[in-house]
């Protein structure tokens, strides 16, 4: 085993967490090794959509098809089954935004693009109205469902529409609808079936790399999820190596504001930090996005609670738990809906507690006091009364430098994540405005 137990880990994961393995045991965890070929298919795509404009010119999409006239529209072969009465089956059952179950018979089988009737995710830059099926499927009734003429590639045709600016065509004050009368005069640029395969190539291979990246970083969490397992136990299995303590015993746990009133929003005023402003997948929080108040809130919050490196929060309301760290900074203010977790680094290890937080067995916890009283906040106390593990800290700090070690290849590939999704956009504008 290596000095990080990449190699026994290994042995015990699957294919993503094998990839992400092989991402920290090559020379900069980037070009070379397991993750080459990646690096290899990141470049080509980069420098397959060089030039892209002598492809089509977009200005003002001089010619374009509407959506009646590039396809068949087969909206009244839908059937709508109730979930009550769907017999299980292998057959996928779609709706607006994709699959919604499995039933055990089919309505049709061929290349189609599903483009959301209502309910979709119309106006969203990330989540697509449209997407592909293949084959034998059910299909319901908010979908319109689009079978592409001789004249367009139907990966072409979908990727026209998935992210289609709706304003102004759907209506509905509660649930949004896209009427079949305004999707048939949607327009698709028109151009010849050879331009439109070379469009869906560009944004195949720019699409693969992305998915790539994806399972990269699901591999690396994966990655730290085993390695802790493996150095600690699972007290939910009955595997635990250690003794049991509280979390009261290594860290201090703070409420921000014990008012719980939410200071209003002041123009040009500091970030108010609250979890739905914090993304605990890749440990990013957006403060320009945050709340605004005013720093008066800040001087107030000071005279509770000074940050350190190695702090974290956790949500105390509807979301409990999903901790992240925040910076050692002075220009932000947490709100009400969190819990600051401050560790004793004399205690114990900031990742070693965090990750702790992140475990079945707490999350059992946070589980059975939710169940166990009507009210909605994860309080203090709660908090406090935590049951975690007691390792010696020799193996604490070990674990620590290898999620460190992870964190940072973590980092390196959102990066090129976040490089090739602009990259995505980019040509998604270029091509389908």
């Amino acid at each position: 085993m290596d000095k990080f137990g990449f190699d026994e880990v290994t042995s015990s994961a699957g294919d993503v967490q094998q990839d992400a393995v092989g991402i920290l045991l090559t020379k900069g965890g980037m070009m070379e090794g397991t993750d080459s070929a990646t690096a290899r298919h990141e470049d080509e795509a980069k420098r397959n959509t060089n030039g892209t404009a002598d492809v089509i010119d977009r200005k003002g999409f001089a010619e374009t098809y509407t959506v009646e006239e590039c396809c068949e529209i087969l909206d009244s072969q839908r059937v709508p089954i109730k979930g009550s009465e769907r017999s299980a089956g292998e057959y996928p059952y779609y709706g607006a935004n994709g699959i919604q179950d499995y039933v055990d018979d089919y309505i049709f089988d061929d290349e189609l693009v599903l483009l959301a009737e209502d309910g979709g995710n119309f106006g969203s830059k990330i989540r697509p109205i449209a997407y592909r099926v293949s084959g034998k499927c059910w299909v319901n009734n908010h979908a319109h469902v689009l079978k592409p003429k001789s004249m367009i590639d139907v990966d072409y045709l979908c990727y026209s529409l998935m992210f289609y600016d709706t304003n102004g065509l759907v209506n509905g004050a509660t649930r949004q609808k896209l009427t079949q009368a305004t999707m048939r005069k949607m327009k698709i640029p028109k151009i010849t079936l050879e331009e439109q395969l070379k469009i869906v190539e560009k944004l195949k291979k720019v699409q693969g790399v992305i998915t790539k990246k994806r399972k990269q970083l699901e591999g690396l969490d994966i990655l730290i999820k085993a390695r802790f397992v493996e150095m600690f136990g699972d007290p939910l299995a009955g595997t635990e190596k250690w003794s049991f303590q509280t979390v009261g015993d290594v860290a201090d746990s703070v409420d921000p504001q014990p008012s719980h009133r939410t200071p209003p929003v002041v123009e040009g005023g500091i970030p108010y930090v609250s979890m739905k402003d914090c993304n605990y997948k890749n440990g990013t929080i957006d403060f320009a996005g945050a709340r605004k108040v005013s720093p008066d809130v800040l001087v107030e919050h000071h005279n509770r609670y000074e940050l350190h490196n190695g702090d974290f929060i956790i949500g105390k309301i509807g979301t409990i738990g999903n901790p992240i760290f925040v910076p050692k900074r002075d220009d932000y203010a947490l709100s009400a809906n969190v819990v600051l977790i401050q560790p004793n680094s004399s205690k114990v290890s900031p990742y070693f507690l965090k990750e702790t937080f992140e475990s079945s067995f707490v999350e059992r916890q946070f589980l059975d006091a939710k169940n166990s009283t009507s009210q909605a906040a994860f309080g203090i106390k709660k908090v406090r009364n935590i049951k975690i593990m007691n390792p010696d800290m020799k193996t604490q700090m070990e674990f620590e430098n290898f999620a460190i070690q992870v964190d940072k290849l973590k980092v390196e590939v959102q990066k090129s994540l976040d490089e090739m999704q602009i990259l995505f956009d980019s040509l998604m504008q270029e091509y389908f405005g």
